[in-house]
């Protein structure tokens, strides 16, 4: 009888401890919903033409921006790749005059670029820098005089 009596009491603490299921569907669905985002130039447009130094501004939606450091999902830092496409999800950013990395969690910077036609990729990446892919890319075409 004892055991009955256990058993019962222990059914009734975690049936009323767990989410009912309709919660746990809400919740995940909107997890999902909200996951929608990208980065974004704020203050450049695709075509502008630039007089160097120019200030970027750097915006992402659906993820944190924080310094590099330990990978966690959700979160992650900016990329400035200048005349290249965006890097394939996994693969790590290098870092040289051409990809330039804001580890320190940057969301602005002043550019200097030689007269020209250029092709900037804003790329975001996790904390050791490997790129989340296409779907966190972004590619404008500026003119720099």
């Amino acid at each position: 009888m004892k055991n009955i009596i256990l058993l019962a009491s222990l059914f009734v603490y975690f049936t009323a401890c767990s989410p009912s299921s309709s919660e746990s569907s809400e919740s995940e669905n909107t997890a999902e919903t909200t996951v929608q985002g990208g980065v974004s130039f704020v203050n450049i447009n695709d075509g502008d033409t630039l007089t160097s130094p120019f200030l970027l501004e750097m915006g992402v939606k659906g993820m944190i921006v924080e310094p590099k450091g330990e990978p966690k999902p959700g979160v992650g830092h900016h990329h400035l790749l200048i005349n290249d496409n965006a890097i394939p999800e996994g693969i790590i950013i290098v870092a040289d005059s051409t990809h330039i990395h804001y580890g320190g969690g940057q969301t602005s910077d002043s550019i200097s670029l030689l007269p020209g036609n250029y092709k900037l990729t804003l790329q975001f990446a996790d904390g050791m820098h490997v790129s989340y892919g296409e779907k966190w890319a972004n590619s404008i075409n500026v003119i720099v005089k």
